[in-house]
């Protein structure tokens, strides 16, 4: 068994581990492997341990990646910040965009979906805890948002995202709120089933309150290198 088969191995364990803990079922939650900055013959390693969903927070990087491994049917979601410039691409090249925090960018979003794509599955950011140097819309906005986004063509909105503050583990149980309240209220409810939410350092407090996807760089890949990043 190789390092990377061992490293998921692990993660999927943890994975199992908390659901249990919370009386859920493993197979609700999705495993996310956040892959930034780590090449692409890494991401086909991990590919042939079985994972298929690959999260990248850097455009350029990651339509390099999408390029390299053409040959793999890998599921791509972008979770960076979403600028209006990047839509073009992310609308052509990924299949889920999780960092959708305007009602222009999803606009854009949708225009630029050809037709005889698959809709693409996006999650609204939530800055769910009021952080200062987070993106994201307010959690007052997000009815409105679901309202609008959800009329909008090329678009399958799936659900929330949120990164709270380290060790806000309460965050996650308001992101859960939330979600269950625009599910009830708003949402198209067969397509309302993704709450993104827990990283590698507090997955257990977010699948706890919830989450349906945690999202896992380190704890898969190893340690990031930023060198070549502005």
């Amino acid at each position: 068994m190789n390092s990377l088969q061992a490293s998921r191995n692990q993660v999927l364990q943890h994975i199992a581990d908390a659901c249990k803990q919370a009386q859920r079922a493993p197979e609700t939650v999705q495993l996310l492997a956040v892959s930034k900055t780590h090449p692409s013959e890494c991401l086909r390693e991990m590919y042939q341990t079985g994972q298929r969903a690959f999260g990248e927070n850097y455009l350029q990087e990651a339509l390099d990646k999408i390029e390299n491994l053409n040959d793999l049917a890998i599921e791509w979601h972008f979770i960076g910040h979403v600028q209006r410039n990047k839509t073009k691409h992310l609308a052509a090249s990924f299949a889920w965009v999780h960092g959708v925090d305007r009602l222009i960018i999803a606009e854009r979003l949708s225009k630029q979906r050809e037709a005889n794509q698959a809709p693409l599955n996006i999650c609204l950011q939530v800055n769910i805890d009021a952080q200062e140097s987070k993106d994201g819309c307010q959690p007052n906005e997000v009815a409105e948002l679901v309202k609008n986004i959800s009329q909008l063509p090329h678009l399958k909105l799936r659900g929330l995202m949120v990164i709270p503050a380290p060790n806000n583990t309460h965050a996650f149980l308001d992101a859960k709120q939330l979600f269950d309240a625009v599910k009830q209220e708003h949402a198209q409810p067969e397509d309302w089933d993704t709450l993104s939410m827990g990283m590698s350092g507090d997955m257990v407090e977010a699948i706890a309150a919830g989450s349906t996807m945690v999202r896992v760089g380190t704890a898969l890949f190893g340690a990031r290198d930023y060198s070549n990043k502005v």
